[in-house]
């Protein structure tokens, strides 16, 4: 992932050409409502809530926590830092962190 505009380890809140830069890095990942977003599927409900399970520990670590709906094998999850009022660096960082997880799992 190119980290050109993800400055240090501070939140900063994202122009929207930054935001269409980092996206492009971020395979499935859009922009639904101001907030990153994505939509996962698996095999099982079992499968879904380990990957689930695997996120959240990425994210308590980062302190910076998503949005998520899940039914049974099907997982969205939107991404947005409230505090900043928009999509800010950690959610760019924690997309790529969710879909690196995500890739290992479907290997």
């Amino acid at each position: 992932m190119d980290n050109s505009t993800i400055r240090g380890d501070s939140y900063q809140k994202l122009s929207d050409e930054e935001i269409k830069h980092q996206i492009k890095n971020l395979q499935g990942w859009n922009v639904v409502n101001g907030k990153l977003n994505r939509t996962f599927e698996f095999r099982s409900f079992v499968r879904t809530f380990g990957f689930m399970t695997k996120v959240a520990m990425e994210a308590e670590k980062m302190n910076h926590h998503p949005e998520w709906f899940n039914v049974y094998s099907k997982l969205s999850i939107d991404l947005v830092t409230h505090d900043m009022g928009g999509i800010s660096n950690y959610d760019i960082k924690l997309a790529g962190v969710i879909s690196k997880l995500y890739d290992e799992e479907n290997q």
